[in-house]
């Protein structure tokens, strides 16, 4: 045989006709398809509610102009609401193609959003450690380990919160997030796959200028999340970027700037307006109510920080004082040598000896807190903390939105920690058990009604909230048609059914605060009960009402023609108007 035949080995055993491995699904492969099954089927067991009229009526306004939608809840211009967003875009086209309403997107957006997180979480946890069941513990400490008080609000990753919140925006861009910290990681230890590395060695500015686009579509879907997001971004680039050349500063000015300019390049609304704007903190104040019993399980995760603080702290060069062995003694080598004025070069010299040794210490101490926060995860901890700080102290209280996001970092801390392979030293036994605990308190307590239905509870767990549906009414009303309601329910739903609301439930950029709350006080002096025929009248022909949708506290006007009502919440729906969408002065 010549030496320069290429001979190829026999393949023997079980893969000999295939050539190859068998594939074999990871753990996480495995639960994060069942969490997925599970989660989809918890979702569509339970009536939306919330939010979910506000996201419906975007899309309803969507499939109705995609172009030149209307307010999300009334008849008026939608120009500037950052509910038309890119992925409320996507949701309206596709409701276009396939003539679906705006309940069943949402409903069908759930398991979509679920598959992005759940690639988000395994992408991200893979970039923290090759351990093959820290996603499957990330993922449950992060629906587990909460509180034992229901936290149920948009971008809260609990099973009882992502039961009722899977179809909305934030889970989506959370998902992303999740993603965007993965390849921020992978870039900044040059850890990823690169393809095409440019003559400084680097990897190709296409990869960051992807990442920038990214971050800037996060900003777009859901801005309070890409708060989170930026800082998930410096954390993982300030802890794990090595040889900071201007070469690679400038890669990341360029995400930076790619990010900006995809903001800011929407046309639907400008994102970078909302900075600062008060109109939404009023009603997230009660985001800092109540946190110890909301979030408590999640600080089983603090040692796991403490942890990968420490090791990193003894990995990183300890940092010395310059100098130092020239001041020891009280006498420096200069005040040694003075044969002159001895006094005043020895005063000088013990000045700058103690200046000196001064900016040593503050040295060294910078240098053991750049060791101690340079683990990403701890980093990202301590800056989310600040953020939520920030919005309790400055009354921006937006800002807490991002406190499902901030537990993150222990929560995949103590599930990175709780993968590494056996024997365990004592502590890591210990604070195995006790998540173990808190992961069942956590889930008997709050949780466990998210996915377990009530016909099979032996228990009594407390079930997701079960919000009335308006079909009965909708029926009724004609798409544009503006309604008067008085429930709290049906003023958050309706709009999802494609009417129009006299006062919008929620502030919005599109339309300025003082203009919603004389609406609203329209409204209350519409229903006031004496309120007289002329003044209701005079409503009526402002807002071109023609549905009035009224609970059982309220009784209908004589001037109106009650034409349903619902059995299970005694609601009634009348007619005080003339038929057909109007457009409001």
């Amino acid at each position: 045989m010549s030496a320069g035949l290429t001979v190829r080995r026999p393949t023997r055993g079980a893969t000999a006709l295939r050539g190859g491995r068998i594939w074999r699904p990871t753990p996480f492969q495995v639960f994060g398809f069942l969490f997925w099954l599970v989660m989809s089927l918890a979702y569509w067991r339970v009536p939306l509610c919330c939010d979910a009229g506000q996201h419906a009526a975007v899309v309803e306004r969507l499939k109705e102009s995609l172009l030149h939608p209307r307010h999300p809840m009334a008849d008026l211009p939608g120009a500037g609401s950052p509910y038309y967003s890119p992925y409320a875009v996507a949701e309206g086209v596709f409701a276009r193609l396939t003539g679906l309403a705006g309940w069943e997107v949402l409903r069908l957006a759930g398991p979509l959003n679920l598959v992005v997180l759940l690639t988000g979480i395994g992408r991200l946890v893979r970039a923290l450690t090759d351990r093959a069941w820290a996603p499957v513990l990330a993922l449950a400490a992060m629906t587990l380990l909460w509180g034992t008080e229901r936290a149920w609000w948009s971008g809260y990753l609990g099973l009882m919160s992502m039961a009722g919140n899977l179809g909305y925006p934030s889970t989506f861009a959370i998902g992303l997030t999740f993603w965007a910290w993965a390849l921020t990681g992978a870039r900044a230890r040059n850890t990823g796959r690169v393809r095409y590395v440019g003559p400084s060695g680097l990897p190709n500015l296409a990869g960051y200028a992807g990442l920038g686009a990214l971050y800037g579509l996060i900003l777009l879907i859901h801005p309070i999340t890409s708060v989170a997001a930026v800082l998930g971004a410096v954390a993982f680039v300030a802890g794990w970027q090595r040889g900071w050349s201007p070469e690679v500063l400038g890669r990341w000015a360029l995400t930076g700037a790619v990010a900006l300019l995809v903001a800011g390049a929407w046309p639907y609304f400008d994102v970078f307006a909302l900075a600062g704007d008060p109109s939404v903190d009023a009603m997230h104040r009660r985001l800092y109510d109540g946190l110890g019993g909301h979030f408590w399980l999640a600080a089983l995760g603090l040692p796991a920080l403490w942890l990968r603080a420490a090791r990193t702290a003894r990995a990183t060069p300890s940092a010395t004082v310059p100098g130092a062995d020239g001041v020891r003694g009280g006498r420096s080598r200069a005040g040694d040598a003075a044969t002159g004025d001895a006094g005043t070069g020895r005063v000088r010299a013990d000045q700058v000896r103690a200046g000196r040794l001064r900016a040593g210490r503050v040295r060294v101490l910078a240098g053991r807190v750049r060791a101690w926060v340079r683990d990403p995860l701890v980093l990202l901890f301590l800056l989310d903390c600040l953020v939520v700080a920030h919005g309790w102290a400055s009354g921006h209280y937006t800002y807490g939105r991002i406190m499902g996001l901030a537990l993150v970092p222990a929560q995949f801390a103590l599930a990175v920690e709780l993968a590494a392979p056996r024997p365990w030293p004592g502590g890591r036994r210990l604070l195995g058990w006790l998540a173990a605990a808190g992961a069942c308190v956590g889930f008997l307590t709050v949780q466990a009604g998210a996915v377990v239905p009530r016909s099979l509870d032996p228990v009594g767990f407390e079930q997701p909230p079960r919000w009335p549906t308006y079909g009965w009414a909708a029926r009724h009303i004609e798409p544009g048609e503006t309604v008067i309601a008085d429930g709290y329910y049906a003023v958050h739903s309706l709009a999802g059914y494609g009417a129009d609301l006299a006062a919008p439930a929620w502030p919005d950029a599109s339309l300025d605060e003082r203009e919603r709350q004389r609406r609203a006080a329209d409204v209350r002096a519409y229903l006031a009960p004496d309120s007289t025929r002329a003044r209701r009248a005079a409503v009526v022909r402002r807002y071109h009402v023609r549905w009035l949708l009224l609970t059982r506290w309220h009784r209908a006007p004589e001037e109106a023609v009650v034409v349903a009502w619902s059995r299970r919440t005694g609601e009634v729906l009348a007619r005080v108007g003339p038929s057909g969408p109007g457009t409001t002065r």
